[in-house]
């Protein structure tokens, strides 16, 4: 039997300034969804007499309004679930609020309209009344706890693990369509080719390999991969968090002990990093002025500044550096009582990691 999907609506491609390298957009790419690390990620259970939608019906051209409301048995295991992404000493948390208009991921239970969830940073573009995430189906049969691991991860800026250009995988398409057309899913060609047949870009996946063990990865049937001839009869992750997960995750949210000291102004502070590696800072400015921000050194990045507002970081800044020590700056208004952070991601397999990140 085909297992029921997480379903990811089209996005639109994102705008950058024209005329940027290669591995500039590469290193942008790569983290525009993902949460400045140290976010508390606050988390809402939809509860309302009038919390729900009007959903079509499959295979009957009618439609019918479903409430978005899960029952506690539900929600403990999305709780559950939860704990076992921050149990890995990640530096994003994770807190339930009763009040909606607290959270930036809303939660639902609507039952046929599918399991999904916003990637990422994603989730700030929908309104107060809308749901980032959806589970449609029961969480609490035998497996389905994998699914809400599977949407956390999306929540945290994963993307699906069988998309990755490097699996390599050969799908026998009209199998695909043909599958995924019918029961339990009922999904468009359209619907399809988004979630499973597209290739994501190289900078969007979760790795530089593929992992068929992942908590991103779907479990497949026999008959629908051609190659790798191995996964002919089909792929079966565990439906737990994979050491690839964990090192992915790790990697993007390095817990608190790991992180480096803030960033005051009028200092730099040393930073080594490898190739792709990323580090966050926090900055409080003592005054309200125009400041710079910004690397120097060997390294070659993408630095960002983020303002935080009502715990929600918003973009203000960001420039790629060309790799030398005088190119790597922003000018930012800096407002004193607020915070702010500042990303630094080195580009994948560019300079030696040998910089520094300063503010003044």
């Amino acid at each position: 039997m085909t297992a029921r999907y997480c379903s990811l609506p089209r996005q639109p491609a994102p705008v950058f300034a024209p005329g940027l390298a290669a591995e500039r957009l590469g290193a942008l790419l790569s983290g525009r969804r993902m949460w400045v690390n140290g976010t508390v990620l606050h988390y809402h259970f939809f509860d309302g007499e009038g919390d729900g939608s009007v959903i079509a019906v499959p295979g009957s051209g009618g439609t019918r309004w479903v409430s978005w409301v899960g029952d506690e048995a539900q929600r403990d295991v999305v709780r559950d679930c939860f704990g076992a992404w921050s149990g890995l000493g990640i530096g994003v948390s994770f807190a339930e609020v009763a009040d909606r208009s607290e959270a930036e991921l809303r939660i639902g239970f609507q039952q046929g309209d599918g399991s999904w969830s916003a990637v990422g940073r994603d989730a700030l573009f929908a309104g107060l009344a809308e749901r980032t995430m959806n589970f449609g189906w029961d969480l609490t049969a035998p497996g389905e706890r994998a699914t809400a691991l599977h949407e956390i991860g999306h929540a945290l800026g994963m993307q699906h693990e069988h998309q990755s250009p490097f699996a390599g995988i050969h799908w026998d398409d009209e199998a695909v369509y043909a599958d995924l057309a019918g029961p339990p899913n009922h999904w468009s060609r359209d619907r399809t080719y988004v979630n499973i047949l597209r290739k994501l870009d190289p900078a969007e996946v979760n790795g530089s390999v593929w992992d068929p063990h992942s908590v991103m990865e779907y479990p497949f049937s026999a008959g629908l991969i051609l190659e790798p001839e191995q996964f002919r009869g089909g792929v079966h992750p565990s439906g737990e968090l994979s050491a690839l997960d964990k090192e992915f995750v790790l990697r993007w949210y390095p817990s608190a002990a790991a992180q480096p000291p803030e960033l005051v102004p009028f200092r730099s502070v040393p930073l080594s990093l490898g190739p792709g590696g990323q580090a966050d800072f926090a900055v409080e400015p003592p005054e309200t002025r125009e400041y710079t921000v910004g690397t120097f050194g060997d390294g070659d990045a993408v630095v960002v500044v983020f303002e935080e507002r009502d715990g929600v970081p918003r973009f203000l800044a960001g420039r790629d550096d060309g790799g030398t020590p005088d190119n790597a700056t922003i000018r930012a208004r800096l407002v004193k009582g607020r915070r702010y952070f500042v990303r630094v991601r080195l580009y994948s397999g560019w300079g030696s990691g040998r910089t520094a990140v300063m503010c003044w």
